[in-house]
């Protein structure tokens, strides 16, 4: 039951859901602050090639986040994927695991502009037969990031360290792939003229392709547009590195809204 050449590395590079600072893959510490509100929405482009073949992958994550206090949010999240494979393998399509999760600001000095959080994620299993189409995993699975923001004379720096355990239902796919999968990642964000900021995004994480060498990485480029206070666009392509012979890329194209 091997999906081929599904996007494997990529599912390692971006979250589930689009849970992060759109279109990072690096979180902030940021929070809504008490009764606020976000909702974020986003189209993503993913375009594998090995050999010759290739697979693309589409998906809208949707995801809704409540601050509960200042320094507490909450959030929910899933997945629309469709999934074009190498010929002669069949397009599938369907939602992916849900997700929910939280971000605790544990740490903030206001003086050196310097703050921590924690970020605990659970994502809840998919039916067998969607597992088998490559829409998601079969059993619970779940993850913590430790993230850090510094706030600086160009912008911020932010970084990123995830730990995260996958499983499948079947017990082939538990055999054949790295469950396990570590990240740390930094991105520094320059704020570049009135609502526009550019941003760097780079990080070493763990290949779940057991046939393949443990270490690979990313490296991003995105941009966000923000017309008003409460409303940010954004744009990213992301590349896989150090992935053998597999060749990743992602363009991601955001929407975020708070409101209270």
């Amino acid at each position: 039951m091997k999906r081929s050449i599904l996007p494997l590395g990529c599912m390692a590079l971006l979250p589930a859901v689009a849970s992060a600072f759109q279109p990072l893959v690096t979180d902030d510490t940021g929070t809504q602050g008490a009764k606020g509100n976000q909702v974020e929405a986003a189209y993503n482009r993913t375009v594998d090639k090995v050999s010759g073949t290739k697979a693309v992958t589409q998906e809208v994550p949707l995801v809704f986040t409540r601050g509960i206090t200042d320094a507490l949010d909450l959030y929910a999240g899933v997945g629309y994927q469709r999934i074009e494979p190498p010929a002669p393998g069949a397009e599938e399509r369907g939602w992916g695991n849900p997700a929910v999760g939280a971000k605790w600001r544990f740490y903030e000095n206001e003086a050196s502009k310097l703050s921590f959080a924690l970020k605990p994620e659970i994502q809840f299993p998919v039916s067998d037969s969607r597992e088998a189409q490559g829409l998601g995993t079969g059993r619970t699975s779940y993850g913590v990031n430790l993230i850090m923001t510094q706030e600086t004379g160009f912008g911020a720096v932010h970084a990123n360290a995830v730990a995260e355990r996958v499983n499948y239902a079947d017990d082939a796919l538990n055999a054949a792939e790295r469950r396990t999968l570590y990240r740390l990642s930094v991105a520094p964000v320059w704020d570049v003229a009135d609502g526009w900021k550019l941003a760097l995004d780079a990080g070493l994480t763990t290949n779940p392709d057991l046939a393949a060498k443990a270490g690979m990485g990313y490296v991003e480029l995105g941009a966000i547009y923000s017309p008003s206070k409460d409303l940010d666009l954004a744009l990213g392509i992301v590349r896989n590195i150090r992935d053998g012979e597999i060749s990743t890329t992602q363009a991601t194209a955001g929407i975020t809204w708070r409101f209270r």
